[in-house]
């Protein structure tokens, strides 16, 4: 895994042999890279280019890229061969000259040989967005599990950009040049590119083998959570809304909370206690983003399933944003393919305290996300705090189901579990047991079903 660019010399460091590309040995990064920023406006895209390209920007400004200039297209669809059309190629190519850029950023995911092609008509270096959020992810990354789901990621997009590193060999063919002919013609460039693709696919293998098992002992955990009937509540989306200053002032962590895309990307989970006394696991998963990487998604599956499992959502809008609306929109997308859509669910809209200057947060303009249905926070300055628990509350605990039940006193932890779960209205010290006469949420009336008195429920 790398903390620079993928240059087109470079793959992972797990691959030997490849010291040396079409342009020779492997560059040194300057401290700072000189960007210009390339986007193409379609008609499908729900984000205006020029906002998408502000987020683009700060993507570069995490990974310590100097942006000096930006270029946009207007298409119906990107060029195949090279993205944009002949004309703003050229543009692009004096553009560069012109501002000294070390680097072009394309704002879109490109196909390998359209990555190939704009570079030989460029003569630098040319990265997509998903290069770029894949070089993030490998500078956050902290915890081993966090480091094995990206170099997954890197290693997948790496593998089919693999042929353009040996191509100045693969036309070394002998038998009068025959490269890649018969049985004894193939170029020794063909025979190199093989060998990589077989140790990238082997590490990969390897590596999802390793994710396996992560993903089995998330599982346990799981498990066990579930048998100690704690909820758990996912904290979801956009980037840089505020998840993680959310949990530091709920639960008194000190989780990394940055003015940074992705500042936090190893999900972190704390105890915060609801105001029944119940015990709740708050869980911070990575922020989501526009034209997130499909491989990351697949990549980071073990950590997302922990919104799948999660008892509620809580999802953080950073209600000052100008592209809040299609934040959230975004955010919406990721979970139903997640297949987390339908999850009970909070909106909390925060820093509010942006909003209103002079100390009053009433009813802020949010525009039209959701309006019925989401509580006004300041993560940073505590304020919304008891609302948003009492939402979270109501929402883990969801109908609360009356039950007369007999525990015996083997069974102690049910008692605990009702008094701190549910309401005792009625409690009796028996012979046989602890009767008890209350409320308890419907997620854990399996629990006490065997102990039901006759004519129990009301």
């Amino acid at each position: 895994m790398t903390n620079g660019f993928l240059r087109d010399n470079e793959v992972a460091p797990e691959l030997d042999g490849q010291k040396q590309g079409r342009h020779g040995s492997l560059p040194t990064r300057p401290p700072v890279e000189r960007a210009v920023l390339v986007g193409v406006d379609t008609p499908n895209s729900p984000w205006k280019i020029e906002d998408s390209l502000d987020e683009l920007e700060q993507l570069a400004d995490t990974a310590n890229v100097a942006v000096v200039a930006r270029l946009t297209q207007k298409l119906d669809e990107p060029h195949p061969r090279t993205f944009l059309g002949k004309g703003k190629l050229e543009e692009l190519a004096e553009l560069r000259r012109s501002t000294g850029a070390t680097v072009v950023l394309f704002d879109d995911e490109l196909s390998p040989s359209q990555e190939r092609n704009i570079e030989e008509q460029l003569g630098v270096l040319v990265i997509d967005r998903t290069a770029l959020i894949l070089d993030i992810f490998a500078r956050r990354a902290r915890t081993h599990e966090g480091k094995l789901q990206v170099e997954l990621a890197q290693l997948e997009y790496r593998l089919p950009r693999l042929t353009r590193m040996w191509t100045h060999l693969s036309r070394q063919g002998s038998a009068g040049g025959a490269a890649g002919g018969g049985v004894g013609l193939r170029g020794p460039g063909e025979t190199q590119l093989e060998v990589d693709r077989r140790q990238a696919r082997e590490r990969i293998n390897h590596i999802k083998t390793q994710i396996e098992q992560v993903r089995k002992h998330r599982r346990t955990s799981r498990d066990r959570r579930r048998e100690e009937g704690f909820p758990v509540v996912a904290l979801v989306g956009y980037t840089n809304a505020g998840k993680s200053t959310l949990l530091n002032k709920l639960s008194g962590a000190t989780v990394l909370a940055e003015n940074k895309l992705f500042a936090t990307l190893d999900p972190t989970t704390r105890q915060v206690q609801l105001p029944g006394g119940t015990i709740s696991l708050w869980t911070d998963t990575v922020g989501f983003i526009q034209k997130l990487p499909t491989g990351l998604v697949a990549a980071f599956r073990a950590t997302l399933e922990e919104i799948g499992e999660a008892d509620a959502l809580v999802h953080v809008v950073d209600v000052t944003h100008e592209n809040a609306e299609e934040q959230a929109a975004t955010v919406r997308e990721t979970l139903q393919s997640l297949d987390a859509a339908d999850k009970p669910a909070i909106i909390a809209l925060n820093k509010v305290d942006r909003l209103a200057p002079d100390g009053v947060a009433e009813r802020p303009d949010v525009g039209d996300i959701n309006p019925d249905g989401y509580v006004l926070i300041s993560a940073e300055q505590g304020w919304g705090m008891d609302e948003l628990l009492e939402r979270v509350q109501k929402l883990v605990d969801g109908d609360l189901k009356e039950v007369r039940v007999l525990l015996p006193y083997a069974n102690s932890a049910l008692v605990d579990m009702f008094h701190q779960r549910g309401q005792v209205l009625e409690e009796e010290y028996c012979e046989d047991g602890t009767r008890i006469h209350g409320l308890i949420p419907q997620r854990y009336y399996p629990d006490i079903r065997l102990y039901l008195n006759s004519g129990a429920t009301a």
